[in-house]
């Protein structure tokens, strides 16, 4: 469990790197407002840090489709907590957004950390064992 939670951290770290360095590219460069910029940033982690976790963290995982869209499921919840987080910190508290921005990193990578661990990438039983699950009269 501990090597798997410094994976994940490793592939957050990275993230959340990608995240700033979009975040203020967007913002600085670009004159994207922050809550936006912030939005796309996170969008681009979500692509990078499926297939990082997917990978090299959670090598074991069910293949096809199902583990993406939950891990887009998850996502999208962690999106929307940032974006909350974003909108409050800066236009309602008038934080600097890169402070705001801070925020976003001490939430959302706990609350999916949890989300992916017990869901995303958890392993399917598979057919033989759901059979034997089931008990035959017989």
């Amino acid at each position: 469990m501990i090597r798997l939670m410094v994976k994940y951290g490793v592939v957050g770290v990275l993230g959340t790197v990608l995240h700033f360095a979009s975040l203020y590219a967007l913002v600085e460069w670009l004159g994207l407002r922050a809550v936006l910029a912030s939005a796309f940033g996170f969008l681009l982690v979500l692509l990078v840090s499926y297939v990082l976790n997917r990978r090299w963290t959670f090598q074991s995982t069910p293949s096809g489709w199902g583990p993406l869209l939950k891990y887009c499921i998850v996502s999208v919840t962690g999106l929307g907590l940032n974006v909350a987080l974003m909108y409050v910190s800066v236009d309602l508290l008038h934080w600097h957004y890169l402070i705001g921005q801070c925020t976003v990193v001490v939430a959302v990578p706990l609350s999916n950390f949890i989300l992916n661990y017990y869901w995303t990438f958890r392993p399917s039983a598979t057919p033989e064992c759901a059979e034997e699950a089931v008990p035959h009269h017989g």
